[in-house]
């Protein structure tokens, strides 16, 4: 087990204003903390010029660097910088190069043999482009990370269940079969980047490779245990990847206050806890979740899941160390949300439909039986 931490790191911070909340990695640090599940802490390394130019190209760059001095160009316009998702502030360039570099330091960990598992929160900006911001994300860890591990003779899975489709990632590896992409996410019709659909299934060599699981507004556990255990499992058996990148955004969490899902937290452990009977090496990174509270208390629970600890009344407390703050002393699983009859006859017939078709499209490119 390996937790990524950079004190540097948590020095920089996006604008106030900016729904990107950098204090959620040191919040869930301190949270373990207090739980005394944190004893594996590993520093990050820096990302060189070179790693970071295997994706992203030397102009773009150069115009991030200068961007963060306060000099906007033309270029850095056309580039995507300075929107209200893609703000231009001073710890832009230090804070996406230092991510990279915290992801890239997990994959080097599992390089090595030298962890298992590991989590870096810092990470897990799937939106970027070669040449483009976009959706608070600058430098692509995810696609750097896979691309790293792909070139060590790797076969990768990368598992995005952010509640945004990770575009960039998927752009990055369409035409390739050495890295698989799925990705479930709130569909494209309701959330940005407004991609990211069942029918988006690779092309070339990569034909088969792509997998997106579209659901639709309103989606809760029940529904996305079904398309999990009919199409993730079924796909990583059939793969048999070396490792898992996992992007675990937790803007999919009921009452995120930029998308429109209705999960609890329960989902993202009981999926985690379905990922460790594969047996498989996994580097997770953070992504998405901007209600604050609710992502910290979601990761620390996946640490958890990770460490393979069973979740119990922690009021307690744990290694020795009495949990200070009452707020979580009821433990860090969410109740169960009621779902109303009207939801669910408008999400179940359309997350089966998405069920079928990936069935139909993707599974015989596996060697896996089709739908009948």
């Amino acid at each position: 087990m390996a937790f990524i931490w950079s004190p540097a790191l948590a020095e920089l911070s996006y604008p106030p204003d900016c729904p990107f909340n950098t204090a959620r990695v040191p919040r869930t640090r301190e949270l373990l903390r207090s739980f005394g599940l944190l004893q594996d802490e590993v520093a990050p390394r820096a990302a060189s010029r070179a790693e970071l130019e295997k994706f992203h190209t030397g102009r773009y760059l150069d115009e991030l660097e200068r961007a963060a001095t306060g000099e906007l160009r033309v270029e850095g316009l056309h580039m995507g910088l300075g929107t209200p998702e893609t703000p231009v502030f001073k710890d832009l360039y230090a804070y996406a190069t230092g991510a990279a570099g915290a992801t890239l330091t997990g994959a080097d960990l599992i390089l090595d043999d030298k962890a298992d598992i590991v989590f870096s929160a810092w990470g897990g900006f799937h939106h970027a482009f070669p040449e483009r911001a976009s959706g608070f994300c600058y430098i692509n860890d995810i696609v750097l990370a896979c691309q790293h591990l792909a070139a060590h003779g790797k076969r990768v899975l990368c598992l995005d269940v952010d509640a945004h489709h990770g575009d960039g990632t998927e752009a990055a590896f369409y035409a390739r079969r050495d890295v698989l992409t799925i990705s479930m996410h709130e569909s494209g019709k309701t959330l940005y980047p407004w991609c990211g659909f069942e029918t988006e299934i690779g092309e070339g060599e990569g034909h088969g490779y792509n997998v997106n699981i579209p659901l639709p507004a309103e989606s809760y556990d029940d529904i996305y245990y079904s398309a999990f255990d009919k199409i993730v499992v079924p796909l990583i058996g059939a793969y048999r990847p070396d490792v898992i990148v996992m992007e675990l955004g937790m803007d999919a969490l009921a009452g995120d206050p930029l998308t429109h899902l209705r999960l609890t937290n329960n989902a993202y452990a009981d999926v985690l806890r379905r990922l460790r009977r594969f047996n498989i090496p996994m580097l997770v990174a953070g992504g998405g979740g901007y209600h604050v509270r609710n992502t910290v208390r979601g990761w620390a629970l996946a640490w958890k899941t990770l460490c393979g600890e069973d979740e119990h009344d922690l009021s307690i407390g744990m290694g020795g160390m009495l949990i200070a703050n009452t707020e979580w002393a009821g433990g860090m699983r969410d109740h169960v949300l009621p779902m109303h009859p009207e939801v669910r006859a408008v999400v179940e017939p359309a997350v089966h439909e998405t069920i079928a078709r990936l069935q139909q499209t993707v599974f015989p490119i596996h060697g896996l039986p089709a739908a009948s």
